[in-house]
């Protein structure tokens, strides 16, 4: 446990080499990157990390916001001591978190790869952000009152992660599961970046105009099921379409479902291996 920014975070260090951050998406925890981390162990100090209220890091102390978690990050690398420039994985919403540190950090930033990661074009502000930021910290904590995390949050946390793989099932331990999802601190969690995610992105986009990204390489992972359905493709163009305003790399990885780190670890191992290091 290392308290960065006034919280508790709980922190996993592996390996040895370059440093490479691993930031799972919206309500996840750090066990979900577990079939990764072997693949990139022998060659880069791997670093994951449970962002406030998720897995076993404390409550948050205010909402999150794009600026914010891209200091997180920075802060992670610097409670561990690791001064060299970091490439930045970030699944989904942490996609987000992931480009907005390679801008405001881009001294600190060896490379990003997007796992299937967000994409909003035109985001704008949710109307009434302090009503709803108010309004998930209540639902939060009546329903942590009314003991719905013990009783369904493991069993939900199931159906999504089978619902987002070509697998369709969940390896993580199920005592792990339990001792997170079965908790009212990673509910209310979840419930907040749910709630502030359309400020985010639009932070994100703000930041865009403003701080441009660095030369450092970008690759953007995008799902692709394999079933050509409607849904799929245009996702798949949406993906392209950050890669093209990113400058990056793009790979349509297949069969896989949101969930590249269970389908194809593979592909994001390589993705980070692909791109030398950088010394400071």
């Amino acid at each position: 446990m290392l308290r960065v920014g006034g919280v508790p975070l709980h922190v996993v260090r592996e390996g040895a080499g370059p440093a490479c951050v691993l930031s799972a998406g919206l309500g996840m925890g750090w066990f979900d990157w577990e079939p990764v981390v072997p693949l990139l162990s022998p060659h880069r100090t791997v670093v994951r990390f449970d962002r406030p209220g998720l897995g076993f890091s404390a409550p948050p102390v205010e909402p999150p916001t794009a600026a914010g978690e891209a200091a997180r990050i920075a802060g992670v690398l610097d409670a561990l001591g690791l001064r060299e420039p970091a490439m930045v994985v970030g699944h989904s919403l942490a996609g987000f978190h992931a480009e907005a540190f390679a801008r405001l950090y881009p001294d600190r930033t060896a490379g990003i790869v997007l796992v299937d990661g967000s994409v909003e074009e035109e985001p704008r502000p949710a109307p009434a952000r302090e009503l709803r930021t108010t309004a998930a910290h209540a639902r939060g904590l009546v329903l942590s009152a009314a003991g719905l995390p013990r009783a369904l949050g493991p069993s939900l946390r199931r159906l999504t992660v089978r619902a987002s793989s070509v697998s369709r099932q969940d390896p993580a331990p199920a005592e792990l599961v339990r001792r997170t999802y079965g908790t009212g601190r990673v509910l209310r969690a979840l419930l907040m970046e749910n709630a502030r995610y359309r400020d985010v992105a639009a932070e994100l986009h703000g930041l865009r105009d403003a701080h441009p990204m660095p030369p450092v390489p970008v690759t953007v992972l995008a799902a692709s099921p394999g079933t050509g359905s409607g849904l799929e493709r245009r996702w798949l163009a949406r993906q392209r379409g950050l890669a093209a305003r990113l400058d990056a790399r793009f790979e349509a990885v297949a069969p896989a479902g949101h969930l590249l780190m269970y389908d194809r670890p593979q592909s994001i191992a390589a993705a980070v291996l692909a791109t030398p290091p950088i010394r400071a």
